[in-house]
C-alpha cells in the first residue's frame, strides 16, 4: 500500500488493450493498492467505447470515455461520430474521447481528422462532458498544436484535458486560456523528457492533471514494460520534485481536479 493518505486519479488508460485480457482484475487491484482510487477507461473508437463501458461496470473507481482518436477515422467519419453520440446519450461515460489531431502518423487524412475533432467538440458542449484531446505532431513542427487551439476556442463552454503533453509552454498556456487541463504521463520521467518537465514546472497546478497512457509510456523503472494504473504514482512523485511541493500536495490537488472535471464521485 501506498504510505501516501491521499488517493489518486488516473485520468487516461486504455485498458480494453489485448495485453491486459489475462489479468484485469489484478490489474485493478494493483490500482488500488498503489493508492490509485479512481481511473478513467478512454476509448479510441465505438467498439472499445461499449468495451470500455463493459470493463467499468461492476468494477467500482473505474470510468469510461468514448470516442474516436484521430488515427482510427474511417471514411465514413460522419457515422462514427453519429455511433458515438448514440452511445453517450445510453450513458455510461464521463468524457468525449479521446479524439484531436495526429500529423506524425498522418495515413488518416489531416482534413477528415478536423472535421471528426470538430465534431466530437460539438459533443462534448452537446453532452455537457469533457473532451479528451491527442496531440502529436513532427519534430520541429507545430501544425497539429496550432490546429487544435484553433479548434478548441471555437466552442464557448467546451472543457476538458490535452492528454499525455508533449508540446511546449506557449501551447500549453493557450490550451489552458481555452478552458484545458494539461496532463502529464510516465514521460515525465524519461531521460529525454526535458520539454515536458519543463511544462510540467510551470503548470498551475490546479490545471494540472496525472496519467498512465497505459498501456504505453510506463514511467521509471518499469519503462519498456506495459503500463498500467498504479504507476501513476510514480508520474506524480515525478511531478512533486519538479514543484518543489510535497507528493501528499499533488496528490490532492491533482485528484480534486480530475473529480471535478470528470464529475466522479468523492468517495468509492
Amino acid at each position: 500500500m501506498n504510505d501516501s493518505s491521499f488517493p489518486l486519479v488516473d485520468t487516461h488508460c486504455h485498458l480494453t488493450w489485448e495485453s491486459f485480457d489475462p489479468d484485469l482484475d489484478d490489474v485493478v487491484r494493483r490500482m488500488g493498492e498503489a493508492g490509485v482510487a479512481q481511473a478513467v477507461v478512454v476509448a479510441t473508437d465505438p467498439a472499445t467505447a461499449r468495451r470500455a463501458r463493459a470493463i467499468c461496470a461492476g468494477r467500482p473507481g473505474l470510468f469510461a470515455a468514448a470516442g474516436v482518436h484521430p488515427n482510427d477515422v474511417p471514411d465514413d467519419w460522419e457515422g462514427a461520430v453519429a455511433e458515438i453520440a448514440g452511445l453517450l446519450d445510453e450513458g455510461g461515460f464521463v468524457a468525449v474521447g479521446e479524439t484531436g489531431l495526429d500529423d506524425y502518423r498522418d495515413h488518416v487524412p489531416a482534413e477528415r481528422q478536423r472535421l471528426s475533432f470538430d465534431a466530437h467538440a460539438r459533443l462534448a458542449v452537446e453532452r455537457d462532458l469533457p473532451l479528451i484531446v491527442h496531440i502529436r505532431d513532427r519534430a520541429g513542427r507545430w501544425v497539429a498544436y496550432d490546429d487544435v487551439a484553433e479548434i478548441l476556442e471555437r466552442h464557448a463552454g467546451l472543457r476538458g484535458v490535452i492528454h499525455c503533453y508533449t508540446g511546449d509552454v506557449a501551447h500549453a498556456e493557450r490550451y489552458r486560456a481555452a478552458g484545458f487541463h494539461i496532463s502529464f504521463s510516465g514521460i515525465l520521467t524519461f531521460p529525454n523528457g526535458g520539454n515536458v518537465r519543463e511544462v510540467a514546472a510551470v503548470t498551475p497546478l490546479d490545471r494540472t492533471l496525472v496519467e498512465t497512457d497505459a498501456p504505453f509510456l510506463a514511467p521509471l523503472p518499469w519503462r519498456g514494460e506495459r503500463n498500467e494504473p498504479s504507476y501513476v504514482a510514480a508520474t506524480a512523485r515525478r511531478l512533486a520534485e519538479l514543484k518543489g511541493v510535497a507528493e501528499e500536495e499533488v496528490r490532492r490537488v491533482t485528484t480534486a481536479n480530475a473529480r471535478r472535471l470528470f464529475r466522479l464521485p468523492e468517495e468509492e
